[in-house]
C-alpha cells in the first residue's frame, strides 16, 4: 500500500509512502486516500495527521505521466473524483493536520489546504506550479487557497507558479506553525491543544466558521446562533459549565 493508515496515541496517521517519486499522486493513490479518509472518519481517533514518507516531500503533486493523452471526459471525471476525495478530508468529523516535510506542490498542497491545520518543517516548499504545465489546479486549489490567504496572495502563487518557503508561508497564513525536529511529534503536541475538548463542540465551531465564508455576515450570524444553541444542548456543555462553577477540570464525553 502506498497510503498507510496507522495510529499514534489518540491520532490517526496517514502516510503517503512513495518516497522514490516524492510521494506524487497517482490516480490509484487518490483512491487509496479516499478510502483512508473514510476509515479515519469511522474510527475513534480524535485527530488525523497526514504526512509523506522520507524527508524530501510531503507530496510533490500529480504523477505527470498519467496526465497525458486523456479524453476530455476522462479529465473531467478524474478532476471531479479528486475534488470529492479532498472534500472527504475537509468534511471529516475530526480535525486534521497536514505535516509538511519538504515539497508540497499542486495536489500535495491541495491535500494540505483541505486539512484543518498545516504544520511545516523549516525546509518546506509550497506551491501551485500547474501554470508551468499549461494547467490550473483542479483538486480545490483555486477555491481553498484564496479562502485561506486572500485573493491577491492566492493569485500571486497560482498565476506565477512560484513556491514559498516555510517562513513566508507562515507569515501569509498558509501554514499555522513552523516546527523544528520530528513533525509527527510536533503535530501530536499541537493536537493536544484541542483534542481534550468535546468533539461535537469542535465540529460545531468548525462548521460555523466554514459556513461563514460562503454567506454574508447576516446569514453567518444566524448559522452561528443555530449551532451555538445546538452546542448549548449537549451534555458536554452542562459538564463544562458545571466544572467551571466547581473549579475543576471538565470530563467531556463527546455527548
Amino acid at each position: 500500500m502506498t497510503v498507510e493508515l496507522t495510529r499514534r496515541e489518540e491520532a490517526a496517521l496517514i502516510t503517503l509512502n512513495r518516497p522514490e517519486a516524492l510521494n506524487a499522486l497517482s490516480f490509484s493513490i487518490v483512491r487509496e486516500l479516499g478510502a483512508a479518509f473514510d476509515e479515519a472518519a469511522a474510527g475513534d481517533a480524535r485527530v488525523l495527521l497526514i504526512t509523506g514518507a522520507g524527508d524530501r516531500a510531503f507530496c510533490a503533486g500529480a504523477d505527470i505521466k498519467e496526465l497525458r493523452h486523456r479524453t476530455v471526459h476522462q479529465e473531467k471525471a478524474a478532476t471531479e473524483f479528486g475534488q470529492r476525495t479532498m472534500a472527504k478530508l475537509d468534511a471529516l468529523p475530526i480535525p486534521s493536520i497536514a505535516l509538511i516535510n519538504g515539497y508540497a506542490f499542486g495536489g500535495g498542497l491541495e491535500i494540505a489546504l483541505a486539512s484543518t491545520f498545516r504544520i511545516a518543517g523549516p525546509g518546506a516548499r509550497l506551491g501551485m506550479p500547474e501554470v508551468k504545465l499549461g494547467l490550473i489546479p483542479g483538486y480545490g486549489g483555486t477555491q481553498r487557497l484564496p479562502r485561506l490567504i486572500g485573493e491577491s496572495r492566492a493569485l500571486d502563487m497560482i498565476l506565477t507558479g512560484r513556491t514559498v518557503g516555510a517562513e513566508e508561508a507562515e507569515r501569509m497564513g498558509l501554514v499555522n506553525r513552523v516546527a523544528e525536529g520530528d513533525l509527527i511529534e510536533a503535530g501530536l503536541e499541537f493536537a493536544r491543544l484541542f483534542t481534550g475538548y468535546s468533539l461535537p463542540i469542535l465540529r460545531y465551531a468548525r462548521e460555523a466558521v466554514r459556513r461563514s465564508l460562503d454567506n454574508p455576515i447576516t446569514e453567518g450570524l444566524k448559522i452561528e446562533a443555530d449551532l451555538s444553541t445546538l452546542a448549548y444542548r449537549t451534555e458536554d456543555a452542562d459538564e463544562g459549565m458545571a466544572a467551571f462553577e466547581e473549579k475543576r477540570k471538565p470530563g467531556f464525553r463527546d455527548e
